[in-house]
């Protein structure tokens, strides 16, 4: 690639990092200094607080979005892919050997992940709600309308995401170009008018709001929160795009286009301070009003797309790592592995946002919702990223000391503020996030009395194959590759066909698929051959948790360590599990035994999940208690 494609292919990316990736943060200014100031004092704003919260929001987007998210926590990245999951996947592998350590860190990143979700759902809900708002402004006897107008706009996006993160980032770039340059030409328009607003550049302002407002300025962080809104689903959608496209359309494009528009809405509350009932489109001259609003709500739709994108990238990184039941995933890009749709979960987001709509039914409502999942997130991420900084880049502990608590007294800070919002709605995200959190943590810890149960109840493999060397059954032709989780014990399905059918194979291969904990597997590991004596063989594949997993393929290449695979005479054996919950054995509650065993006989088979071909498969029972 010479170099001016290279520079095309970066614009490229930039252009629809900018549509996908920085549509959320994009939207914020719609709603977070209405937010912050509506209710101070129950009257308008004053000069001095409008200072203090302008000073709040631009050293915010400084310290958390450009220096933590941008420059120390993208660096974070697992072999490209980014996201809570991911991040949770380096943190696993620097404890590695210390099983303490690994489970107190699954639990912190499993309950980071599950509230990624609650924004995934607040999320395109607040943004759409606050642009279709803005009608209120021009025409506000069509105030009726705005929750239907509302839901079928959010129909119309969930979808649209069937077509895939490339085909919508190339529709939305451009758009969101538009937008941020139209919000910061509104942002100098006011600005000019009023310049010294810019002295709330200076942090002075913002530490001197906490000394005269106190507690009040501290509740103020709750809305300040929302001026970060997208800042980790700009790490989820790493591995869509790529770390040097986010960070050129970060700060070369974006961030400066929401300082001038925020300060832009400060400079037009100075001089009236009763436009705090909706600022940004009161910025707005009232001949541009109404193609502002189309531009907003259009803006909004496309604000939705990142959290969406990151949850479709996390769940596909959770199902690898075990932590989510297997679900279709379906590859929208030829070009990128990371461009993918997941139906399931873009189902039931769709539900529970138009459930977050017709129930919270304005902006400012869902405002008291907003914030507890996405600063819950961000605290999580900010601890298993200082783990990665000490364990695997080898930080020094003061260097790890000093950054922790400058990132957690920030993260916590707003944690605390936005605790507060919990009776106003802010229990809505944290009950879908604990109700994630269950269903993740059932999954896994059930897979694990599974694979505890096959392995206690396995025959031993060794003295089973010295019984056939001795007293060998009738062999037919063809390999048959029996998928197990135990390489020590025969597999029930081999069992089950020796008894019943009275045969066996010529050759007979124990297949065990490990997923990793890094996105791709490196080629030295990711086939290991063993013999084990009368032509049986143990076969490890190994996959990472960014990949799909496709045994054939796979099989392909065995060739070449010495282990030839005719797929056409190749025979699979699986045993599928039939989960039956026993209150009796130790392990789970029983609800969450027959809640795992629900999921088990929804998910994805294993044979689709692993592309196993349905006409070379023959699938026998067992039934396992758990």
């Amino acid at each position: 690639m010479t170099d001016a494609d290279a520079k095309r292919r970066l614009a490229a990316l930039a252009l629809g990092a900018i549509g996908v990736v920085y549509g959320d943060i994009g939207t914020s200014p719609l709603y977070t200094l209405q937010t912050t100031l509506h209710h101070e004092n129950g009257g308008p704003p004053t000069m001095e607080s409008i200072f203090g919260v302008l000073s709040l929001i631009f050293w915010a987007q400084i310290i958390v979005v450009s220096l933590k998210y941008v420059v120390f926590i993208m660096r974070a990245d697992n072999k490209g892919e980014g996201g809570i999951m991911a991040l949770l996947a380096l943190a696993l592998r620097s404890v590695k050997g210390d099983a303490r350590s690994r489970w107190a860190l699954a639990i912190i990143g499993i309950f980071g992940a599950a509230l990624f979700y609650g924004d995934g759902v607040i999320t395109p809900a607040i943004s759409v709600l606050s642009a279709v708002e803005g009608v209120k402004v021009a025409a506000p006897h069509l105030d009726k309308w705005v929750v239907p107008i509302t839901a079928v706009i959010l129909f119309l996006l969930f979808t649209l995401q069937r077509h895939g993160t490339e085909r919508v980032g190339k529709l939305f770039g451009p758009v969101m170009v538009v937008w941020f340059v139209v919000i910061a030409l509104l942002g100098v328009n006011m600005i000019a008018r009023n310049p010294h607003v810019l002295l709330a550049l200076n942090p002075y302002y913002g530490v001197k709001f906490f000394f005269t407002h106190g507690f009040q300025a501290f509740i103020a962080l709750g809305g300040v929160v929302l001026a970060l809104t997208g800042a980790e689903a700009l790490y989820a959608d790493m591995g869509h795009f790529g770390k040097r496209p986010i960070r050129l359309a970060w700060f070369s494009f974006v961030l400066p286009a929401l300082v001038l528009n925020y300060f832009g809405q400060g400079a037009l509350l100075l001089d009236h301070p009763e436009a705090i009932d909706n600022p940004f489109f009161k910025l707005t001259p009232e001949p541009l009003l109404y193609p502002m609003i189309g531009l907003a709500t259009v803006a909004t739709v496309i604000a939705s797309q990142a959290v969406i994108s990151g949850a479709f990238s996390m769940t596909r990184e959770a199902m690898s790592l075990g932590y989510s039941m297997r679900m279709p995933v379906v590859h929208t890009s030829r070009e990128m592995s990371g461009q993918i749709f997941v139906p399931w979960v873009n189902n039931f987001l769709l539900v529970m946002v138009l459930a977050a709509v017709v129930g919270f039914r304005s902006s400012d409502s869902l405002s008291a919702a907003y914030g507890i999942a996405v600063t819950g997130t961000m605290t999580i991420t900010t601890i298993l990223a200082l783990i990665v900084a000490r364990r695997m880049w080898h930080w020094s502990r003061l260097a790890v000391v000093l950054a922790g608590m400058l990132l957690l007294t920030i993260d916590l800070s707003f944690l605390g503020a936005n605790l507060i919002k919990i009776e106003y709605g802010g229990w809505f995200p944290l009950v879908l996030g604990v109700g994630v959190f269950i269903v993740m943590t059932t999954w896994r810890r059930g897979r694990e009395l599974v694979v505890r149960e096959i392995k206690q109840s396995g025959l031993a493999l060794e003295p089973f194959i010295e019984n056939i060397a001795e007293h060998p059954p009738l062999r037919v032709p063809g390999t048959a590759v029996f998928l197990t989780a135990n390489q020590h014990a025969v597999p029930h399905a081999l069992l089950h066909n020796l008894k019943h059918n009275k045969v066996l194979h010529e050759r007979n291969v124990l297949l065990t698929v490990e997923m990793l904990e890094i996105p791709t597997a490196d080629p030295g590991e990711r086939i290991e051959i063993s013999e084990l004596g009368g032509d049986f063989y143990g076969l490890e594949l190994r996959f990472g948790f960014a990949e799909d997993p496709n045994i054939p393929f796979a099989l392909s290449k065995c060739s070449k360590v010495g282990l030839p695979f005719d797929m056409m005479d190749t025979t699979f054996f699986l045993s599928r599990e039939n989960i039956i919950a026993d209150a009796r054995r130790p392990g789970m509650a029983l609800w969450r035994d027959k809640l795992f065993a629900f999921m088990a006989r929804n998910a994805l088979p294993a044979t689709a999940f692993f592309q196993i071909p349905g006409n070379r498969l023959i699938e026998l029972g067992a039934q396992v208690e758990i």
